[in-house]
């Protein structure tokens, strides 16, 4: 039988990467929800444009294979940039560590210091929050903290609750597939977690993250009988 894998990158819930642009005159913030890996930006003209850069795409090899050679570029860039980038070790120095963060790695940073998002760290945040809020003068340079420091506030708020919410579903849904693979009467476990609402596509997305997996490791025996278990599945799901 096939390990079960689970872990912080596994996308069976996603959340909303929030950009908090550090810009004094444009500044905006954005949710990046059609580019999976980033690297277009923001959608320009909608939904027609993004099926029409599809097609060309499909029917342009050339095309294709230099997309795909850019996404190859920019994963390499990414990466890099996380790994020569210093952990912060203060609530200030984790504020300052956030706003300088690209948008498209709000969402991984959140994961990686999900622990030091605590109840100091936002305490400390919204202190900040208030001193600006509530001085008697401000300058301009005030008021752009002011904005920058509240789209953060807002941006870790719902990353975390997201990011929480999806770790507690990653677990609940490998406890549904060890029982399903486990079990000595597979349909019957199936109605039974179908009648308690304990069946979802987030335990079928598990499944097939544990078949890849095995396939990847010739695992033929193990591969046909999760095959197996996810047919069974897919028919209760749809029921």
């Amino acid at each position: 039988m096939a390990t079960l894998s689970i872990g912080t990158a596994t996308p069976v819930a996603t959340f909303r990467s929030t950009k908090v642009t550090r810009t004094r005159s444009n500044f905006k913030v954005s949710c990046v929800q059609w580019d999976p890996e980033g690297i277009l930006g923001r959608p320009q003209t909608g939904h027609l444009a993004r099926l029409e850069f599809r097609r060309r795409l499909e029917k342009d090899a050339e095309a294709r294979e230099a997309f795909e050679q850019h996404l190859r570029q920019e994963k390499d860039r990414r990466r890099a940039l996380r790994e020569s980038r210093e952990i912060p070790d203060t609530p200030e120095e984790m504020i300052e560590y956030f706003l300088d963060t690209e948008a498209q790695e709000i969402e991984f940073e959140i994961a990686r210091l999900r622990h030091r998002l605590d109840e100091e760290f936002f305490s400390h945040l919204k202190f900040e929050i208030g001193q600006i809020r509530f001085a008697v003068s401000k300058t301009e340079n005030m008021e752009d903290r002011l904005i920058e420091l509240e789209a953060l506030q807002k941006a870790l708020q719902e990353g975390t609750e997201a990011y929480d919410k999806m770790q507690a579903n990653l677990i609940t849904s490998k406890q549904s597939l060890t029982k399903i693979l486990t079990s000595k009467d597979m349909n019957a476990t199936l109605l039974e977690m179908l009648e308690r609402n304990e069946l979802n596509r987030s335990v079928l997305t598990l499944l097939d993250e544990n078949i890849a997996s095995a396939s990847r490791g010739n695992q033929k025996e193990a591969v046909a009988f999760m095959e197996k278990a996810r047919s069974a599945i897919l028919k209760y799901l749809t029921v």
